[in-house]
Parts: C-alpha cells; structure tokens; sequence
C-alpha cells in the first residue's frame, strides 16, 4: 500500500504542474465542461422536453455520439494484437496510450447514457440485488455489462503497466497477458452488443440488416486509429517520447483495410434496399436522397461519403499514406466522416418513418449540444491527465530512484536527491 500511494501522490504532482500551454489547455477543457453541467442541470429541472427528442424519435444527440465513441474504444484493439500477440515492438511501445484512450472514450460513452436518461437518479435499478438487471434477457442489460467489464479491463492493465515502470519492474506475464488477451473479445463484444441492440429492433427496418455488427466494428477500426495517429503526432511534436514512422505507417495501413471493408457493407446493404426496392427502403431513401420534402441528413451523409471514400484513397496509395500532410489530413476526414456516417447517419434513420409513417426530422437543440460539448471537453481532459502521467513514465524521466526517492526530470518539476535536500513528492 505505501508503494501504492507513493505512486498516487507523484501522479497528483505530475498533473498539477506543466508549462502554459498545458494549463490554458486544462482550463479551456474546465471552462467547456462547466458549461456542459450548467446545460445538463437546466435540462434535469427541466426534462427532456428540452431537447429535441420526441416520441417519434426517441434517440437523438447523446445516443448518436455514445454509439460513435464505443467505435473509438473498441479500436485500442488494433495496438494490442500487433503488440502483444505478435509481439511487434514498435507499437507495443505505444500500446498503453491506446488503454488510455479506450478508458477516456469509456467515460464519454457512459457520461452520454447518463445524459440520455431522464430519470438518471434511478440508477440503482440496474444494481443486482437491489434493483432488476434483467441479465441475460435484455440486451441493454448486456451492454451495461460489457461497457463496464471493457473500462475496468482497460483501465487495470494501464495502470498497472504505468505502475511497474514508474518502479522499473517487468509487468508479471502471469497478470498482465490474461487481461490483455481477454481486452480483445471485450473490445469487440462491447461494439457487437452494441450493433446488436439496434439489430434487435424488428420494426425498424434500417437497422434490421445481419451486417450491422460487422459494419460497426469496420468502422471502429477506422476513427478509433485515426484518432490515435492524430495522438501520437501531437505527443511526438510536443514532448520526448518517441514514437516510431513504422507504428503510425501500420497503423495506417490497417485503417485502409478497414475502411474498404466499411464501404464495402455499406455498399452492399445500399445495393440490397435499392433492388429489392420495398416499403423498407424508406429510411435508406430518406438518408440517401430525403423523402416526402424530408432531407435534412442528405448533405451530411454526402459529405460523410466523400470524406470516406477520398480518406480511403488517400490511405490506401503508399505515397499519400507515408506524407505527413496527407496522413494528417486523411485522419480527419476519417474522424468526421465515421463520426457523421455512425452518429446521426446510422441512429436517425432508424425512426424516420416511425411505425406510423410519421416524419419527424430531428436537430439537436442548444441545450444537446451544449451538454455534449461538455462531456467531450471531460473525456479529453481525462484523456490530458492520462497523458500528463503516462508519457513521463514511458520516457523513464519519472520513476524510483535506487534509493527510493521519486525522480522526474523535465522543464517544469524537479526532485532532487535525497542526499541534497528532502524528497518533495
């Protein structure tokens, strides 16, 4: 326990200190997530009446972007089965900011159900014992489940892995390798049983389709990545820790593989509607091209398509993929394109027309994406102060000294030996 809370009160050093851009960064993400509570506390006096959700669509703003982050935390997969199934060392340098990005994007995704709801003080109806899970039979029951499982999984071995060096010790392979073998299955089920809860939606034809859950994990191993090479350009300009041409260029090459595959089955699910051409159409039509005077979504999931197919182009050309400008470019467009195909694009549809051929075109008020706004300004501060404590300790700049005393060498936060002066941790 003292090695424990040794390593703690260092990490509450690291974050506390850092230069003026680290601190206008942390306070702009306050300010931004302050804003958000404000927006979430009018809307918890006031209801959910103050969105833009209605009966006829029941799943607006929040689930959009919740279905969206799940995508990215699945994707730290794609670090660790190069990493440590096969034992790649330029990426398994790296692995561990892929754990933390999946821990940050696990927050968001819970902290977007939490807004979703209406009622989120009734929670603990889904504690076992106390209230009613419903496990196995619901599939909501499910997610909550493995959404939890994957945070928890994640969040151990990348603070374990962080732990060990900042003590520079070997992690045990008898602990580390189960939890990381065990990451694989619960990053794909996490997205699995998400496509599967849409699936199991009878009625609602434009999510009906067996390729939902193939199509979710092909483009979460699209924006996930994009969003981790993103990462580790920033983290490779603005500090020391070096991170490998050869990782980012796999990397890479994998988001081209998986983005053919996404078109692909979006394709073929296109091809599918339009020939057999029934009333289960509609959606796909009101996407595609609007219906009855409705195309509110049309030019947001051209611009989706656009920026998919031209990122595609852009990672699958070796040339265009090992420029920096190109790469950095490529990555955006995957980010918003996926962003907008599996948000908005995937969840809207879904209810237009209801069951009772109602059009309803939603838009998300001030106070959705003020509330939204928050929580993404929260998972990247949580994200930031991951960062603050991870990259140190990868560099070996923060670690135990041989006489125990904690060492950080850097431009904001000293610790001199103990021999010249008390330990200050």
């Amino acid at each position: 326990m003292k090695n424990i809370w040794s390593f703690f009160k260092g990490t509450l050093v690291l974050v506390s200190k850092g230069s003026k851009a680290y601190y206008t960064w942390v306070g702009a993400l306050l300010s931004l997530m302050g804003i958000g509570l404000i927006a979430y506390l009018y809307q918890l006096n006031h209801g959910l009446s103050v969105t833009a959700m209605r009966d006829q669509v029941s799943w607006g703003f929040y689930i959009s972007n919740f279905t969206f982050l799940v995508g990215v935390a699945a994707a730290a997969v794609l670090l660790v089965i190069p990493a440590y199934v096969y034992h790649w060392k330029p990426i398994k340098e790296i692995a561990v900011l892929g754990e933390l990005l999946a821990v940050s994007a696990m927050c968001m995704c819970l902290l977007f159900v939490t807004a979703d709801l209406g009622r989120p003080d009734r929670f603990w109806h889904l504690i076992p014992k106390i209230g009613k899970l419903n496990f196995p039979s619901s599939m909501l029951a499910w997610d909550v489940v493995v959404l939890n499982i994957y945070l928890s999984v994640n969040l151990v071995i990348a603070v374990y892995i962080l732990y060990s060096m900042y003590y520079k010790r070997e992690p045990k392979n008898n602990f580390i390798t189960p939890l990381l073998l065990f990451s694989i299955p619960s990053a794909i089920s996490i997205h699995t049983v998400t496509a599967f809860l849409y699936n199991g939606f009878g009625g609602r034809p434009f999510w009906n389709a067996s390729i939902l859950a193939p199509r979710f994990l092909a483009s979460a191993f699209c924006s996930g990545p994009a969003f981790m090479i993103l990462i580790f350009l920033l983290v490779r300009k603005y500090t020391k820790f070096q991170i490998k041409d050869e990782a980012i260029q796999k990397i890479a090459e994998l988001i081209a593989y998986a983005m053919f595959i996404n078109l692909f089955l979006f394709g073929a699910e296109v091809f599918k509607e339009y020939y057999t051409d029934s009333m289960h159409l509609a959606p796909l039509k009101y996407l595609l091209q609007g219906l009855h005077g409705h195309s509110a979504l049309v030019p947001w999931i051209w611009t989706a398509l656009l920026f998919n197919i031209s990122a595609f182009l852009i990672f699958l050309i070796p040339n265009t993929r090992r420029n920096m400008v190109t790469l950095v470019l490529g990555c955006m467009m995957i980010f918003i394109g996926v962003y907008i195909e599996k948000g908005m694009g995937l969840v809207l549809p879904g209810f237009i027309p209801d069951v009772l051929h109602e059009i309803y075109e939603y838009a998300p008020t001030g106070i959705e994406l003020l509330v939204s706004m928050g929580i993404w300004a929260a998972g990247l501060f949580v994200f930031t102060l991951l960062l603050r404590v991870a990259i140190p300790i990868l560099n070996g700049d923060f670690h135990v000294a041989e006489d125990g005393v904690t060492s950080y060498i850097g431009d904001q936060l000293f610790f001199v030996p103990k021999k010249a002066q008390n330990a200050r941790v």
